[in-house]
């Protein structure tokens, strides 16, 4: 199976439980990484604890500016203080994804949910790790925590 997610990602995913990335920063000189499946369960879970588990106190509170997040890549988590995930995304950048509104700030206020009991729980990535991991990572935390504002959730690749 191939996935092309750019003129400069491509993902294959054999019969060996095996997933190759390429990423051509030169089209001459591609740039391999293999990773098995169970690499991207094992990371998957990683920041799925930290999404999920980090101390409610020591998530973002809800601002209208967000100056105080990274301007990086990364994966979210909209989380509520007893209730736990609401939402779970991905970026290519987390401060310019919450600095124009999201659908799940929406949705708590509807809800009728206080404020002060919604927060974000962030996992930055540093700009220069594989971009196309993102795509299966938050894939596989989607599929096993199911939150409630995530209206498709990819099913099982």
């Amino acid at each position: 199976m191939n996935y092309k997610l750019s003129q400069n990602i491509k993902i294959t995913f054999d019969s060996d439980d095996l997933a190759a990335i390429s990423i051509y920063y030169d089209r001459n000189h591609p740039t391999d990484r293999i990773l098995t499946m169970t690499d991207l369960s094992q990371e998957a879970d990683q920041i799925l604890n930290t999404l999920a588990f980090q101390p409610f106190d020591r998530c973002q509170t809800l601002q209208r500016n967000f100056t105080n997040i990274p301007a990086r890549p990364g994966l979210y988590a909209v989380r509520h203080r007893s209730i736990g995930l609401l939402y779970i995304g991905k970026s290519k950048s987390l401060r310019g994804r919450f600095s124009g509104g999201h659908k799940a700030f929406l949705w708590s206020w509807l809800d009728k949910y206080n404020d002060e009991d919604v927060r974000l729980s962030l996992y930055p990535l540093s700009p220069w790790e594989d971009p196309a991991l993102l795509l299966e990572l938050e894939a596989r935390i989607l599929r096993a925590t199911e939150p409630p504002y995530n209206v498709l959730i990819p099913s099982e690749i």
